[in-house]
């Protein structure tokens, strides 16, 4: 098996890892299946053997406790790769994964993975850092909301996503596909209100405009002395 018969590539980041080719073969590639909006990819607790790869539309990535509470971890869109962590010996998921949208992704087994693993060095190389990075993030979240207000979570957020997803057009940043305020908020552990008052109070500075398909960070340092202001 090759590369090529991995998954879609194109215009994602990992490009210089794998083949930003077509699949060339339907018997030896990845399975693709299309979710509905709302239809669960995996669920809590569900056997786990294999990792996913989002060709269309967008995954939410959360946790439910036994109150049936839900803690947003992670939207994932196009050319994000999901349930990674049964590379590293989990056989049972703690997360679960959502269709947000009409979502289409490959789905390849932790087997044939790790014999391209062992045919391509890159390829372990790339997800062991996604895997560390992914950590990392979380880490990251968790002081935020232990040492962070609302409007500095919020603010941290927008940086990030325009430092993971934003697009350089002369002196601004553009993030298209822009999240809503409920999701936002779901992911800063704020409220949809609070998400609302800050990107306002932002855009009535000129520091960025946003509508439901983009973000537009009009000027990246004053954006950035926010966080100092609310420090």
């Amino acid at each position: 098996m090759s590369v090529s018969d991995i998954w879609y590539l194109e215009n994602i980041d990992a490009q210089g890892v794998f083949c930003p080719k077509k699949i060339g073969s339907k018997t030896h590639g990845p399975k693709h299946v299309i979710y509905r909006k709302h239809d669960f990819i995996f669920k809590q607790k569900d056997n786990a053997d294999k990792i996913y790869y989002i060709t269309k539309g967008r995954i939410k990535i959360g946790t439910e406790n036994h109150d049936y509470k839900s803690v947003t971890k992670a939207i994932l869109g196009p050319g994000e790769i999901f349930g990674e962590k049964v590379l590293i010996g989990q056989s049972q998921r703690r997360d679960y994964a959502q269709a947000l949208e009409e979502t289409e992704v490959c789905i390849m087994s932790k087997d044939k993975m790790k014999t391209l693993f062992r045919e391509h060095s890159q390829l372990y190389i790339f997800i062991m850092n996604l895997i560390g990075n992914r950590a990392l993030a979380i880490e990251k979240r968790l002081e935020s909301l232990v040492f962070k207000d609302s409007r500095s979570r919020i603010i941290e957020f927008l940086l990030e996503i325009r430092k993971n997803k934003g697009e350089r057009v002369g002196y601004e940043w553009v993030v298209r596909k822009f999240l809503t305020h409920q999701e936002i908020a779901n992911l800063t552990a704020t409220s949809r209100q609070t998400v609302t008052t800050v990107l306002n109070d932002l855009k009535s500075h000129n520091i960025l405009t946003f509508n439901r398909k983009r973000l537009l960070i009009r000027d990246l340092a004053r954006l950035q002395q926010q966080l100092s202001i609310v420090s």
